[in-house]
């Protein structure tokens, strides 16, 4: 029987990157974390000085480049090519530029194109924004996970002040509600959930409770 395809979408701060690595690990499964391509690709084009507003040049960027994961302990790391990128894709200036270079129609072209076919034999959890209303959307479960901006902005900082960022907590939740309005209200994919999801919110749930809701929901069907 082929493997499932898990998607996991909601905006940013609610949870989604913890639960699906998570979920992934605890089923045997491939962690697909499609946001952290985004920010790839976001990275390259600032390094290669490539306006967003150029879809062609990002598009050419997008299929001459290579974005991989390689596992690191129970985490994995992304890489360009060669070059480990996971720490350079996590600064607070990626928050935006992923967001509003994946908005442009050539990228999300070449990035939904591949991520379907790391997807196609199933067996992953994919993460990300539109995982179940456009990548998969045949998807054998699909979950919305989302909080208050007040609780995604606290887990925000906290994740930064853990990199020893100096941050004020009023501007992470500032910036979590700019992202949250540029995310929605894109017309390429908007960040929505899709008409058959299962919507979750963690505002006051413990990762544990979060992971135990979703197996209940897979239970019996596929694994």
């Amino acid at each position: 029987m082929k493997q499932p395809v898990i998607t996991i979408d909601g905006p940013a701060g609610a949870g989604k990157s913890t639960v699906s690595r998570t979920l992934a690990k605890r089923l045997n499964l491939v962690y697909l974390d499609t946001g952290a391509m985004y920010r790839a690709v976001a990275l390259q084009a600032t390094r290669e000085n490539i306006p967003f507003s150029d879809g062609n040049a990002l598009y050419m960027m997008c299929e001459n480049i290579d974005i991989h994961f390689k596992a690191n302990g129970d985490k994995s790391a992304i890489f360009i090519d060669n070059d480990d990128v996971s720490a350079q894709i996590r600064m607070a200036e990626m928050d935006m530029l992923s967001s509003s270079v994946s908005a442009v129609p050539e990228v999300r072209k070449a990035m939904t194109a591949l991520q379907r076919k790391i997807g196609e034999k199933g067996g992953i959890v994919a993460e990300g924004r539109d995982m179940g209303t456009v990548v998969f959307p045949d998807a054998d479960f699909k979950f919305f996970v989302t909080a208050s901006p007040e609780v995604r902005a606290k887990r925000r900082y906290d994740e930064r002040k853990a990199r020893n960022e100096d941050i004020d907590i009023n501007n992470v939740e500032a910036d979590i509600r700019k992202r949250d309005e540029q995310d929605q209200s894109r017309k390429l994919a908007p960040l929505k959930p899709a008409d058959d999801a299962i919507l979750i919110d963690t505002s006051g749930m413990e990762i544990e409770r979060v992971i135990e809701v979703i197996l209940g929901h897979i239970k019996g069907d596929h694994l």
